[in-house]
């Protein structure tokens, strides 16, 4: 019998259930995979408060990696044994195996282990198109990284040195400064005791950043308008701290002409091509061993609740997974 965490209703980490679930045989076009690990990302959390809207009663996560174990009618790019990773599917990847539509699934070159690719496959995704897609970065430039110790900001820290860009990252402790220098930030400040626009300013001579890189949302949406350079963009991927403020598009001009996006993944890998290129540079750069992936806090899944709860808190560093 097959596991998973489900919900049935919105709220705090305590409606996470861990039940027995029925997995049949996959229809036209899906697969059965057997997971080996599970990826915990912040995103799961809105999901479950209902910030993300979702029927209920629902199963919860969007991204793992594992073995194929049946294939149904229609499927050409896999088959049983083939390893492979996904994130952006339904929900439902808080679980031993399930059945879902082989169109998500990315294969998943021998030499990356599935802790691993569950652990960076939304987060190495996310820093591909916000590195490679989002604005036309140029070697030398410097750019703001809010959340630099966080498991998108230690991949985006290594991937934009290898582009030759200069990182100001923000962390909230000094424990979480020296993991943001150890991979490669320029300059770290940390934000509950520093003037982010101001240093940012000193550190460019005054100029400010092109782009602004905010996963925080509501905390630090301020403070990032006020650290762009004139016609800068502020990238909003997400919101940590709670959604951002309406905009007030007089202040965009007041400020600078500045740019504001609010970039989703799912609509930088729903083209099937355009996810091979960015997952296939992720992988290389990983298989390489030129960004490093370490996964620093392991759960297993009847744990969900407590591991949501180390996510919210803060205390979480770099990548976290569920293992099997």
């Amino acid at each position: 019998m097959a596991q998973a965490v489900r919900f049935y209703e919105t709220g705090g980490p305590e409606v996470l259930r861990w039940e027995d679930v029925e997995v049949g045989e996959p229809g036209p076009g899906e697969v059965r995979i057997r997971h080996e690990a599970v990826g915990l990302n912040f995103a799961d959390t809105y999901f479950r408060t209902g910030l993300y809207p979702s029927p209920l009663p629902a199963g919860m996560g969007v991204e793992a990696a594992g073995v194929i174990e049946a294939v149904g009618p229609g499927v050409r790019d896999f088959q049983p044994g083939d390893r492979a990773t996904y994130t952006g599917s339904p929900l439902g990847a808080y679980s031993t195996e399930r059945v879902m539509p082989a169109e998500h699934l990315i294969g998943l070159p021998d030499g990356i282990g599935f802790d691993v690719a569950a652990s960076m496959t939304m987060r190495g995704l996310t820093t591909a198109y916000l590195l490679r897609r989002i604005h036309p970065l140029r070697a030398g430039d410097t750019v703001l990284l809010h959340a630099a110790a966080g498991g998108v900001g230690l991949i985006f820290t290594q991937w934009a040195k290898l582009l030759g860009l200069n990182v100001i990252g923000t962390v909230s402790s000094e424990r979480k400064a020296e993991i943001a220098r150890a991979y490669g930030c320029d300059h770290v400040l940390i934000h509950t005791r520093e003037d982010v626009p101001a240093r940012v300013r000193e550190i460019t001579d005054g100029a400010g950043v092109p782009v602004v890189y905010d996963s925080i949302g509501k905390a630090t949406f301020a403070s990032s308008l006020d650290s762009l350079a004139r016609r800068g963009l502020l990238v909003c991927f997400g919101t940590a701290s709670g959604p951002v403020p309406p905009i007030d598009a007089m202040q965009l001009a007041v400020k600078g002409s500045l740019f504001v996006t609010r970039p989703a993944l799912a609509d930088y890998i729903a083209d099937p091509a355009e996810r091979a290129e960015l997952a296939g540079e992720l992988f290389s750069h990983v298989a390489a061993g030129r960004i490093r992936i370490e996964v620093n806090q392991r759960y297993e899944l009847p744990d969900a609740a407590h591991a949501h709860r180390d996510l919210e808190s803060g205390r979480s560093i770099g990548s976290s997974v569920f293992t099997l």
